[in-house]
């Protein structure tokens, strides 16, 4: 059974491009699913069955796991089988996952900052002229000009930032490539930061991700993690606040800015317009909110 979710785990990364995030994903529900089913003394991938995998949901809902995480889990399950009947392990007939429907998922919205937040929480690192707090800024400018997920703003490299031309190329998942704007304002706070900032951190002359920590290395995660956490908390921003807040906040602002469904999934790399969507259901309920507080009459 482990050599099929390695040919598995092999197929993503080399095929799909998945990252090492995801891949370690894939492989821990698998795993799981592998020692369920041993335990339930099912010890070949043909030998699953439909009910198998039912009581299989049953059983990961009894351990409480979110909706979410369930569903992901399932989504794994179904992935994993489909590929052994592309790849002719296994017959279409006997895929034990066909009839078998992803949990329904509580739904739960982005939680975007609004324009006055986020305005206080880009003026916290323009308070100082240190060259950690020019990096900041810059960092935190980008992020909400662009929308760009926590790894790709990271793994930016300074060949892929054109100040002249107003764009920044980003490599998303499947390490698919898209050019996204930018305007005056980021490209003044990138320019200053990478022509004056961080020539002060940099440690090696070799060193191309563009945002580096204090010991001149890329910077991290969790560094980038700490560093929201820590400006959100002095813009007096009472609710959680994380790297992902700016791309949805990015996403909202855009919706409510008039653009359109399909420029913001372009924008925001989406594969799939869907997930796109969630954003206007956030917009609509802004708005509403807007109207209750607003309306003499609401």
């Amino acid at each position: 059974m482990n050599k099929q979710i390695d040919d598995f785990l092999h197929f993503l990364a080399v095929e799909k491009g998945y990252s090492k995030h995801t891949i370690a994903a894939y492989r821990n529900d698998l795993d799981q699913l592998q020692s369920y089913l041993l335990a339930e003394h099912v010890a070949s991938w043909y030998s699953v069955k439909r009910d198998h995998v039912l009581d299989y949901i049953r059983y990961l809902r009894s351990r409480e796991y979110a909706s979410s995480t369930v569903a992901r889990k399932v989504a794994s399950v179904k992935s994993f089988f489909g590929f052994l009947v592309t790849d002719g392990l296994l017959d279409v007939d006997d895929d034990p996952t066909t009839a078998v429907d992803l949990p329904s998922v509580d739904e739960s919205l982005p939680n975007p900052l609004k324009p006055e937040e986020m305005a206080r929480l880009l003026a916290e690192p323009a308070k100082s002229r240190s060259p950690r707090a020019v990096r900041d800024l810059a960092l935190f400018e980008l992020m909400y000009a662009t929308g760009m997920r926590a790894s790709e703003v990271l793994n930016l490299k300074l060949e892929a930032i054109d100040l002249e031309d107003q764009t920044v190329r980003c490599k998303g998942k499947g390490n698919k490539e898209r050019i996204l704007p930018l305007y005056d304002r980021v490209c003044a706070v990138l320019a200053n930061y990478v022509e004056n900032a961080r020539q002060a951190l940099i440690r090696r002359p070799s060193e191309q991700t563009v945002f580096l920590n204090h010991h001149g290395r890329p910077l991290s995660r969790q560094g980038l993690w700490l560093l929201v956490k820590e400006y959100a908390q002095a813009a007096g921003i009472k609710r959680r606040v994380t790297p992902h807040t700016f791309r949805h906040t990015f996403a909202t602002h855009m919706l409510n800015g008039g653009a359109g469904l399909r420029e913001v999934q372009e924008l925001l790399g989406h594969a799939n317009i869907v997930s796109t969507q969630i954003y206007t259901k956030v917009s609509d309920r802004l708005k509403r909110k807007a109207y209750d507080d607003a309306h003499p009459r609401a």
